[in-house]
């Protein structure tokens, strides 16, 4: 009968370790995944100085729009945790928007090699932020529903594992693509 008993505990701690390791790991995976994005957030920010210099020369009466980019990028930079951050980003991204938007009006600009290889380079740079969100918001989803199933919510808590935010779009009007055009004006 002990034989059995200590079987029974020998696989429930077996058990127990392999819940919690498995927390861990997904923990891990987190930190990883958002380290991912900020990385590219940061290639991000320090692409758009560069954007706004290059248009500053073509469009300097446009003061307004350029003022409005770098105040996005600073608020952008200097928030944390995912929600605000994707606030953050999604506020800088419309301006980003604009002030291509603002480029389409200057055909001289947009015939700038330097301000089109800028524009490829963030497309380049915003297509590999989505694929660091989708696995980021995919591992976060795997790690809130691992603290919530039955028995790991038991003692998810008390070890310290708490739900994760997911990076996502907060407002319908931010979920429109902005309009980047790299093809020539038309005559």
């Amino acid at each position: 009968m002990a034989w059995i008993v200590l079987g029974f505990l020998i696989l429930l701690l077996v058990v127990l370790v392999g819940m919690y390791n498995s927390l861990v790991k997904l923990n891990v995976q987190c930190d990883n995944a958002w380290s991912d994005i900020d990385v590219q957030l940061k290639r991000r920010h320090d692409l758009v100085p560069n954007l706004v210099e290059s248009v500053k020369g073509y469009a300097a009466h446009e003061k307004g729009t350029l003022d409005a980019v770098i105040s996005a990028r600073s608020r952008a930079m200097s928030v944390s945790g995912p929600a605000d951050k994707a606030q953050a980003e999604n506020i800088l991204s419309g301006a980003l928007a604009n002030l291509f938007a603002l480029a389409e009006a200057y055909p001289q600009l947009r015939a700038v090699e330097s301000f089109a290889s800028l524009q490829s380079a963030l497309a380049q740079i915003e297509d590999t932020l989505q694929n660091a969100r989708r696995y980021y918001n995919a591992v976060v989803r795997d790690l809130n529903i691992k603290i919530q199933q039955f028995p790991t919510n038991m003692f998810a808590a008390p070890f310290g594992f708490k739900l994760r935010q997911f990076f996502e779009l907060s407002d319908a009007a931010e979920r429109q693509t902005p309009k980047v055009s790299f093809s020539p004006p038309s005559a």
